[in-house]
């Protein structure tokens, strides 16, 4: 069944009926109507939803038909999803100014799939397709723009355009804990996506993938960022992982699966930041305990990349590489030019 609610200039009342129509079936379409609606605060998302925008008059136009601008500041991503078989399409995203900090990478954002920390065992989200999606957050850079984040695996992220915010599209584990600082384990770490085609302007990061594996990014231009795209092995790196990972057979030889089967591919990156424009790093020093580790990383491509930029602090490097035996860069290029073209992505 198809969902077309009718929205109004009533900020509050726009936000009941879209999150009653999500709430009241098990699964469904939800078209959001042509134009640009305020919500008090951000929707969850159930399992089996497609939420998608009305089509669009001009495919070369930059923004969505449909937009949904968020008015919250409670730190609720303006989409949460919380369940399997979600798609989400031809829509445009305003998040409100949010500061969640450090560690609050899942916080604040325009998109959410999953989240960082768990009070008990998740199950886990997938088979999520998110794509013709536009982020504007302009002049906002502390809160991230779209993030995959700890027990979600088969996510497809296609054909995304962010402006402004933190980091553009954050991968990031998770675990079962209170905080980053009490981790008790087990930990769950996204795999099985496809990032492609993602446009990111004047944000603070384009792209980062920690502790995951069973990745691609293939085809992105960051532009005017300060650094393009990091690959990272995350706090503690594996340690937590053997407890049980799948959710239902725990199995010690999963741990050797973080790290492997990662490609990053065909990236465009003008950066201007005062330290690199990416960074690819072995070692992680645990918030639990302080115990440094390092992830051995396997069958792990950075390829066809440019890099073009020149740092802005006392110390920097378009590469940096850190403890991170095992990830292969074939065919990267490095520039200084700093006019602010990428590539054809545009």
């Amino acid at each position: 069944m198809t969902h077309r609610p009718a929205l109004t200039t009533d900020a509050d009342d726009n936000r009941r009926v879209l999150q009653e129509t999500l709430d009241s079936a098990l699964g469904g379409e939800l078209e959001v109507p042509r134009g640009e609606w305020t919500i008090t605060d951000g929707l969850r998302v159930p399992a089996g939803w497609t939420l998608r925008g009305a089509e669009t008059v001009d495919p070369a136009a930059e923004a969505p038909a449909s937009t949904l601008v968020s008015a919250g500041r409670t730190g609720h991503p303006v989409l949460h999803v919380l369940g399997s078989d979600v798609a989400i399409s031809d829509l445009g995203l305003k998040p409100p100014p949010a500061d969640p900090g450090e560690h609050g990478g899942d916080r604040g954002t325009a998109i959410t799939i999953g989240d960082y920390l768990y009070a008990s065992m998740p199950e886990w989200i997938q088979r999520v397709d998110v794509r013709r999606v536009y982020v504007a957050r302009p002049g906002e850079r502390h809160a991230n723009c779209v993030a995959i984040m700890g027990a979600v695996r088969e996510i497809t992220v296609h054909d995304v355009l962010v402006r402004g915010g933190y980091t553009a599209v954050a991968v990031h584990w998770g675990a079962v804990g209170a905080d980053v600082s009490s981790i008790v384990g087990p930990t769950f770490h996204p795999h099985q996506l496809s990032l492609t085609d993602i446009r990111v302007r004047d944000a603070v990061e384009g792209f980062y993938l920690s502790s995951v594996h069973d990745v691609r990014v293939g085809g992105a231009c960051l532009r005017d960022v300060e650094m393009g795209f990091r690959l990272l092995p995350g706090d503690n790196t594996n340690r937590f992982v053997p407890s049980a990972y799948t959710g239902d057979t725990p199995s010690a030889s999963l741990a050797v699966d973080i790290g492997s089967r990662i490609e990053i591919a065909d990236c465009c990156v003008a950066w201007n930041g005062p330290r690199y424009g990416v960074r690819v790093a072995g070692w992680g020093r645990s918030e639990v305990d302080g115990v440094v580790s390092v992830l051995t990383y396997r069958d792990a491509l950075i390829r066809d990349c440019t890099i073009n930029g020149t740092g802005s602090g006392d110390s920097w490097s378009p590469i940096v590489v850190e403890q991170a035996a095992g990830v292969e860069l074939r065919s990267v290029l490095t520039g200084s030019r700093a006019d602010g073209k990428c590539c054809s992505l545009g």
